[in-house]
């Protein structure tokens, strides 16, 4: 996956909202980041898919429990990570790619 540098920036600064919303158990908080910011996050990088699982968490069925709810932000935080992560593992070979084209 390639993201700018702005959609980057933007999943870090939304990825240290929602730790820090689940450090402190904020349901309230955990939720409208999850349908406001996340949905929106991913519908600019072209996640689809992500954008309606976030909003699914909050507008479909009711959770079962507090603790459903917590492992479902735990999943969606973990899979944000791992975008994260492969973002990060592609820009260097963007990077050297870009290199490369400039210096033939």
């Amino acid at each position: 996956m390639n993201l700018s540098p702005s959609l980057q920036l933007d999943l870090e600064d939304l990825l240290a909202d929602l730790r820090h919303a689940r450090r402190n158990d904020d349901l309230g908080r955990l939720a409208l980041l999850c349908y406001c910011e996340v949905r929106r996050w991913a519908r600019k990088a072209g996640q689809a898919e992500l954008a309606a699982r976030s909003s699914a968490l909050v507008t479909g069925s009711p959770h079962g429990s507090r603790q459903a709810f917590l492992e479902d932000m735990d999943g969606l935080i973990r899979r944000l990570e791992a975008l994260q992560q492969h973002a990060a593992d592609a820009a260097p070979d963007a990077r050297a790619e870009t290199a490369f084209r400039t210096s033939s």
